[in-house]
């Protein structure tokens, strides 16, 4: 079994990591792998030479918002990861979360990319969360009328680009315990750990950490 600070998870922020976590732990993901916080997309891109040359690193996973204009985003990705050795990366991100094992003879860590929230639309790990929302809930509408409402009346303070924030902190605030942070709503089930985008997450960590 692999050294659990050879294998790295980065992610963006603790909201992230903490999803991470229990999505593991409501999987029974064998977390073979450190879950660590970059500060960032521009941090986790800057690091990643370093990382890379760390002497016992098998694997990296990279999970980071596709934010608005996911073309961008992952040119940017390829980008580095070429500067790095990595070939042969798709003009397009894997529908299921990228991966590159390089020959053995390249002695080079295996590499992972994930885009919030499912590699192949902007959004972030808000919208990402959007989609454990059980498919039978009766609030999800009143969020959205209710986001709607405001605005129309412009009386919304978040941006367009943190809209997917402000409707599921909002969706959150409505629950039985209102404004649990969203890993501890997996872990509640309030979320649900089970839907489709997070079993191909967990997937994705698995062939990563767990091949």
């Amino acid at each position: 079994m692999a050294k659990k600070d050879s294998q790295q998870l980065i992610v963006e922020g603790t909201d992230d990591r903490h999803v991470v976590w229990a999505l593991c732990k409501q999987n029974g993901v064998d977390q073979t792998f450190s879950v660590e916080v970059s500060g960032g997309y521009t941090e986790i891109l800057s690091s990643i030479p370093v990382r890379l040359k760390q002497s016992d690193i098998i694997a990296i996973g990279l999970v980071l918002d596709a934010d608005q204009d996911i073309s961008v985003r992952w040119d940017a990705i390829r980008h580095r990861l070429h500067q790095e050795g990595y070939n042969n990366i798709p003009a397009q991100p894997a529908k299921d979360g990228l991966i590159i094992n390089t020959p053995d003879n390249q002695r080079k860590p295996r590499i992972g990319v994930w885009l919030m929230p499912n590699n192949q639309l902007p959004g972030m790990i808000e919208d990402f969360i959007s989609y454990l929302i059980p498919n039978d809930d009766l609030l999800r509408p009143k969020v959205e009328e209710a986001l709607k409402n405001i605005e129309e009346q412009n009386l919304n303070r978040y941006s367009t680009a943190h809209r997917p924030k402000a409707f599921i902190h909002t969706w959150l605030a409505w629950q039985t315990t209102p404004g649990r942070p969203m890993g501890q709503a997996i872990t509640a089930r309030t979320l649900d750990g089970n839907a489709e985008l997070a079993q191909n997450f967990v997937e994705w960590m698995n062939r990563l950490f767990n091949p």
